[in-house]
């Protein structure tokens, strides 16, 4: 493993953390592309561990530095969290190389007096190592926040939700590495054949619980480096997101408008179980995001998607009326995607959410009209708060008598893990259900 690796991880995590850069977009920025497995591996090993674990490795510095954090550099602090990570995760890393390591970076990043600084506060690290972990349990709050790294707020919101138990396992299960869901393009293959074609090529890989078109790849090193990839025959999207498409299960020669769509990845299966038959008219409020849709549909054969920048808060006369089905995935907090982006624990703050399910709502009242009688409105959040999901849901139906919740009993696979399908929604865990944080309504207007 190269020093070069390590520095990477050190830019890539400064990137995340002082430019608020999204981690797949600056590892994807950073990672070069002759870079040995090792070495990649490496570095998103340390990127995301330092992410997923800040608050705790925080705990353990302020134990073992005689500065206190906040004043301590950006720079030099990043250096140190990957230190204790490596310290303290990294059973295979001996201690001294990973102190070495860091103290090789800081002679490039930092300044002569820091050197000696790192150096002790990694060797202090090391050799109290059995006392630094230990989290005190008086108070459970405090407990679960450093132990699993969430903010205090968003535990204690769980917490009132959820209870403790439930909260400790969804925060656990939050820190833990999310495997890699493809989407079979049946358009273009089947779901045996592609299968089949991956193990081949010594892919290890298996069924989704509850999506029919998900393959779960257990070793997906440069999966999109593969021929299939670029013929279209799969795309990377967690279960959870395939289940939408699944859900609203529309038929063929429909016409269905999704309101918040880049990157496409619902769009493009919902015009896949049509059977590439029909009209979906695609929108985002971004140039580039649409630009993301038509690269996605061009590659995987979908033709019948019509894209187009537009904002989901303004009214569409012309679709008054029209459309048999319509899918508001809506813009939301992302609490469910912590495993994957796991920045967002850091970046989200509590009035973020009571300000989106402000603007899910508008945007759920401004489509209703487009809707004809017995056409379905599919709501989806990648959240796991009610606030955003179902509280959204009932208010809506209260406020619109002519909707109602619609039974998604016979649309998904082993739902004796998830009981409200009979009610028309559901609700997934990724400590329950392996997937993101995902939730689901299905509505149908009667009149």
């Amino acid at each position: 493993m190269s020093h070069d690796a390590r520095e990477i991880a050190f830019n890539i995590l400064l990137d995340i953390n002082q430019n608020g850069a999204f981690s797949n977009i600056a590892i994807n920025r950073h990672i070069k592309s002759g870079l040995n497995p090792q070495d990649e591996n490496l570095i998103r090993e340390l990127v995301y561990g330092v992410l997923e674990n800040k608050l705790y490795i925080d705990h353990m510095i302020s134990k073992v530095s005689k500065i206190k954090l906040k004043k301590i550099h950006p720079s030099i602090f990043e250096i140190l969290r990957m230190g204790v990570y490596q310290i303290v995760f990294m059973d295979k890393i001996p201690d001294r190389a990973a102190v070495n390591e860091c103290v090789n970076i800081v002679k490039k990043y930092g300044h002569k007096g820091t050197v000696g600084f790192v150096n002790g506060v990694l060797r202090n690290a090391s050799r109290n190592k059995e006392e630094i972990i230990v989290v005190d349990e008086k108070n459970k709050l405090d407990y679960i926040s450093i132990k699993y790294s969430h903010p205090k707020w968003m535990v204690k919101r769980w917490i009132e939700e959820f209870g403790e138990d439930f909260t400790e396992k969804l925060c656990q299960a939050n820190n833990h590495k999310a495997e890699i869901n493809i989407r079979v393009n049946t358009i273009k293959t089947t779901k045996d054949i592609l299968k089949k074609t991956l193990m081949s090529r010594d892919y290890v890989v298996r069924d989704g619980l509850y999506a029919k078109d998900c393959l779960i790849i257990d070793n997906p090193y440069r999966i999109t480096d593969l021929e299939e990839f670029k013929l279209g025959h799969f795309i990377i999207q967690d279960e959870s997101s395939m289940l939408v498409g699944q859900i609203m299960n529309p038929r063929e020669e429909s016409l269905v408008l999704d309101v918040c769509s880049a990157p496409g990845g619902k769009s493009t299966h919902i015009g896949q179980i049509m059977n590439n038959k029909g009209s979906i008219i695609s929108r985002d409020i971004y140039d580039h995001k649409i630009k993301l849709i038509n690269d996605n549909a061009q590659r995987l054969g979908i033709n019948i998607i019509k894209t187009e920048v537009f904002d989901g808060l303004k009214k569409d006369d012309s679709l008054y009326n029209k459309l048999d089905y319509c899918l508001v995935d809506a813009p939301c907090s992302g609490l469910g995607l912590i495993r994957r982006k796991p920045e967002i624990k850091w970046n989200r703050k509590e009035e973020d959410i009571k300000d989106l399910s402000i603007l899910q709502y508008k945007i759920l009242e401004n489509v209703k009209d487009y809707i004809k009688k017995d056409g379905i409105l599919i709501y989806s959040t990648c959240t796991i708060e009610k606030d955003e999901n179902i509280n959204i849901v009932n208010k809506f139906l209260k406020e619109n008598d002519n909707f109602r919740l619609i039974s998604i009993d016979n649309l998904v696979e082993n739902k004796d893990e998830i009981p409200t399908f009979k009610k028309g929604y559901l609700q997934l865990f990724p400590h329950i259900h392996n997937t993101d944080g995902f939730f689901i309504a299905k509505m149908i207007k009667e009149r």
